[in-house]
């Protein structure tokens, strides 16, 4: 099956055609949502964007111009208090490097909520007729960035669930796509896995560097992981232990060659698969993958959760047939008929590639976007001020 993309100026190709309403911090984020709503278009809702020190600010930063650098993002209404460290104006610039049309509006300096309003819908408006000019041509694999991701883990995402999305992820990466592999805190006690499929001894150090400095971390709180890593409810699901739990984990991202290791939100300069740095928070993680550059993730998960992505579909992906059932409206690809041995990893790898290939050519919207589930969050490493 071929790929169908929207061409963007900067040679990228996004699978949506989003028109995004970008908030530079909390402060602006109702007058966005309103605007928004009254347009009829995406909105990251960004709770933060002030006050952001060191490794913050530059991760806050890098996050809010990779979201609107995505490809699928066709262009992008900037919305800024006026007063924020995230200057609108700056952000604005350094999104427009993507060739896509931006531009921006600050409440303090456009008359307040009701005039940055009726500005910001006049905007939308206008390009909403201009973006539906935009139409799909044929692509190849090479285009795509898939994320891949688990939540609410249970005994059968690590022998089920995540096999099958390895499977897609290997046939993307042949096929010379990228993947992106995030979740660190659930490498630990499995990292020496990937540090084996490692391209290079500089990737094996660094894979070795980035868990031993959550390691470090968490020892330093003087607090017991377990309860959050596994979590509760992955306990009550039948992982034990969080080695047992990153030995399922790390499946969902197949057997291919680690190529790259990338911070949180980077873009990633190399095809194949590839290893970005952050926790495992659903929608902390959806966040960065997608300002990463990612078009598209596979969710898995055992207990079940709803969340999306503001600009790219989430596929929910489970192995556990009682949520498949309980959760049906949430889940995209329920594999069952594994442990009776009427079907096969491979085969449910294949069928699950082929099903985002229809969802990426917008034959069809995942369960997510259907549902209207556009979470938004980044994340933040140190107390602010």
């Amino acid at each position: 099956m071929l790929l169908y993309g929207y061409p963007r100026e900067n040679g990228t190709i996004g699978f949506r055609n989003h028109i995004l309403v970008l908030p530079t911090v909390i402060c602006a984020e109702k007058t966005a949502r309103i605007m928004a709503e009254k347009a009829g278009v995406s909105i990251a809702h960004n709770f933060h964007g002030c006050g952001h020190i060191g490794e913050d600010y530059k991760i806050a930063k890098r996050t809010l111009e990779g979201i609107g650098k995505n490809p699928n993002v066709a262009a992008v209404l900037v919305v800024a208090l006026g007063c924020e460290k995230i200057g609108g104006m700056e952000l604005a610039q350094e999104i427009s490097r993507s060739g896509k049309p931006v531009e921006v509006l600050a409440i303090q300096k456009d008359g307040g909520t009701a005039s940055t309003i009726e500005k910001g819908v006049n905007i939308l408006e206008r390009w909403k007729s201009e973006i539906e000019n935009i139409k799909r041509v044929p692509v190849g694999m090479e285009n795509l960035l898939l994320g891949v991701k688990c939540g609410g883990s249970d005994t059968f995402s690590g022998i089920i669930a995540n096999p099958v999305v390895g499977i897609a992820a290997d046939k993307v990466v042949s096929m010379g796509g990228t993947v992106l592999l995030g979740e660190v805190t659930e490498f630990i006690g499995a990292e020496q896995c990937l540090v084996k499929r490692a391209a290079n001894e500089e990737i094996a150090y660094q894979i070795k560097t980035m868990v031993n400095e959550y390691e470090k971390t968490m020892m330093s709180y003087g607090v017991d992981i377990r309860g959050t890593q596994p979590s509760l409810g992955n306990i009550e699901g039948g992982l034990t232990t969080i080695e047992e739990k990153s030995l399922g984990a790390i499946h969902k991202g197949g057997k291919s060659p680690i190529q790259e290791v990338i911070l949180y939100g980077q873009k990633p300069s190399k095809r194949g698969l590839v290893i970005m740095d952050g926790p495992s928070q659903d929608v902390v993680c959806n966040t960065g993958m997608t300002a990463s550059g990612a078009q598209i993730i596979l969710f898995t998960t055992g207990l079940g959760t709803p969340v999306g992505s503001t600009i790219a579909p989430v596929v929910k992906i489970t192995g556990t047939p009682e949520t498949g059932i309980k959760m049906g409206c949430n889940m995209d690809y329920i594999v069952n008929g594994i442990i009776d041995g009427k079907n096969s990893i491979e085969k449910a790898g294949e069928e699950l590639f082929n099903l985002m290939l229809e969802i990426l050519n917008g034959k069809m919207l995942c369960c997510a976007e259907e549902l209207g589930f556009d979470e938004f969050d980044f994340y933040r490493t140190s107390v602010n001020p």
